[in-house]
């Protein structure tokens, strides 16, 4: 690990402009991705700002019926949440599959939101990576490739975001609240946070320099049936190759989103369309321009059968 300095910001506004006027400046709150890819020097910043201690860390009510959770919710804490698990059950889920209860105690919700990818590639910096090192070029097409992209992926990048929980802030179309360095603040939409990635694989999301996330917001609730789907190679402490969220209401309809099989969590609102013509129409326009390999062609059909068994399951109640 390489040295840096450390600060502990006082305000909102002091941290995001400590991390915009310094040179590969970082913010940290739980630091479970962060300070592994600081071990390997992927990540190399020359600052860290703590930001623990902006009190960041409620869940509240919204006057429009919805919930605001803090930026620097513990995992553990968000999936308890007697409200979570009543009205955002899908969320609780997402959260209770990913990772170990000790990670979940020190993981926030901001950092779930902007962790980066688990490509070996990207970890092994032996290999050539677009994302870890711009214009250097992409080992993993053409290599293994069982856990990459199927859809939304490019010729730069075919790597897959990780995060159970950004899969049911998709479905659930939460907001990802901001301070930016000058002050000024913002509501992102999930589906606009995170960017497909193009011929630019290292720019994740659409945060500006110094901008931090303070809040996510959640609608009022869908209401229906929800639930989470994880499919992995083994049954914990493992990342999804193909995960599947869904509500579904009482006449049939409902959202589905993907995880395992993009640069960002997948949902196509068109698909959702088809919910009541069943499973295989819903999946067909989910995959639809699917650029598979030999090692992750059956992605396709488990995303089918995976939301199939959901789909079952919510009409037995």
């Amino acid at each position: 690990m390489k040295a840096f300095t450390y600060q502990r910001a006082t305000s909102p506004a002091q941290a995001a402009q400590l991390v915009a006027r310094t040179p590969n400046a970082r913010f940290i709150a739980g630091g479970t991705n962060l300070l592994d890819l600081m071990k390997l020097e992927i990540e190399t910043p020359t600052t860290l700002v703590d930001v623990n201690g902006l009190g960041f860390d409620k869940i509240e009510p919204t006057s429009d019926g919805g919930l605001r959770v803090g930026a620097l919710v513990r995992n553990t804490d968000l999936a308890a949440d007697a409200r979570v698990r009543k009205d955002y059950a899908v969320l609780s889920r997402a959260l209770l599959a990913g990772a170990s209860t000790q990670l979940r105690n020190k993981a926030t919700t901001s950092g779930n939101l902007l962790q980066r990818t688990r490509c070996p590639y990207f970890y092994d910096t032996a290999q050539r990576c677009n994302k870890r090192q711009p214009g250097s070029g992409c080992a993993a097409i053409g290599g293994f490739t069982r856990h990459h992209a199927v859809v939304g992926a490019s010729d730069a990048c075919i790597a897959v975001h990780p995060s159970d929980m950004a899969i049911a802030m998709r479905l659930l179309d939460a907001e990802v609240e901001t301070v930016k360095a000058d002050g000024s603040m913002r509501s992102i939409p999930i589906a606009d946070f995170h960017r497909l990635p193009g011929n630019t694989p290292h720019i994740e999301t659409v945060l500006e320099p110094g901008e931090l996330i303070t809040s996510v917001k959640l609608p009022k609730p869908l209401g229906g049936v929800h639930a989470y789907r994880k499919v992995r190679d083994r049954a914990s402490y493992a990342f999804a190759l193909v995960s599947v969220a869904t509500v579904i209401l009482p006449d049939g309809s409902g959202r589905v989103a993907v995880g395992g099989v993009a640069h960002k969590p997948w949902r196509v609102e068109e698909a959702e369309r088809q919910m009541t013509q069943g499973a295989k129409a819903v999946s067909d326009r989910l995959m639809a321009g699917a650029r598979t390999t030999e090692d992750n062609a059956f992605k396709v059909a488990l995303v089918h059968r995976t939301l199939a068994e959901a789909m079952n399951a919510a009409k037995k109640g």
